[in-house]
This record gives C-alpha cells, sequence and structure tokens, in this order.
C-alpha cells in the first residue's frame, strides 16, 4: 500500500506520466475533421521549416488554422529552451469536437438539418 493522502499519490503519479515534449491544442476549431486530416496527413513527420513552407502554399482552409497552431507550438518550444532548427512534427491528429444543429428551409415547409461540425487539433513537437 503506498503512503500518503489519496491526493499526494495522485500528483506524484501525475508528475511520473506527464508529457515533456512541446505541444499546442486548439479546441473547437470551425472544421471537419476529415477536411483538417487532409492538411495534418501532408505536414506529419516533417520538419517545421517544411511544415511551414507546405502550410503557406495549401489552399485549404484548414491550413492557415493548422499554420497558427503549429507556431503556438513551435513558440512554446523556444520557450521551454529548444532550439526550434531542430523540431520535427512528432504527432499531429484531429478529433471530433461537438457538431452545430442548424435548419435549411426548403420547398413545401419542410426543414432540412445542417450539421456544422467542428474538431480539436493537436500538435506534438520533438527535437531531432
Amino acid at each position: 500500500m503506498a503512503k500518503g493522502h489519496r491526493s499526494q499519490i495522485k500528483k506524484t503519479r501525475n508528475e511520473e506520466n506527464r508529457e515533456t515534449r512541446p505541444s499546442a491544442k486548439l479546441s473547437y476549431a470551425r472544421v471537419s475533421v476529415q477536411k483538417a486530416c487532409f492538411v495534418l496527413d501532408a505536414i506529419r513527420g516533417k520538419d517545421v521549416q517544411t511544415a511551414l513552407a507546405i502550410l503557406a502554399y495549401n489552399p485549404r482552409y484548414a491550413s492557415t488554422v493548422i499554420e497558427k497552431l503549429l507556431k503556438s507550438a513551435i513558440a512554446n518550444a523556444e520557450y521551454k529552451g529548444m532550439n526550434a532548427d531542430n523540431l520535427y512534427i512528432a504527432e499531429c491528429y484531429a478529433n471530433k469536437g461537438p457538431t452545430m444543429k442548424r435548419i435549411r428551409p426548403r420547398a413545401q415547409g419542410r426543414a432540412y438539418r445542417i450539421e456544422k461540425r467542428t474538431s480539436h487539433i493537436t500538435l506534438v513537437l520533438d527535437e531531432k
């Protein structure tokens, strides 16, 4: 049996499992998971400068959102004392967020449902 109060035990366990790699997360992005994954697949595993160049010339809307997120992750890494030239994208994924339901009027008094999907996008960087 472990010694100490339950909150102390949880605190030590969480410190051992804490993620040390720099990351950035965007919640409730107004882009669907499928559309965000097209862009994320293009930059996964690339170094930071190459990924920024890919995002700058990608015509998709999600690329502007992900570019801003990547710059935030780079700033977080520099704050931790890492060199931006040695960074690469270790993980990047998009999870499903809540869907906003809207109504579209149609002919003869009918109403169709429009689903405006959101996503939670996460970028994790690492040093080479």
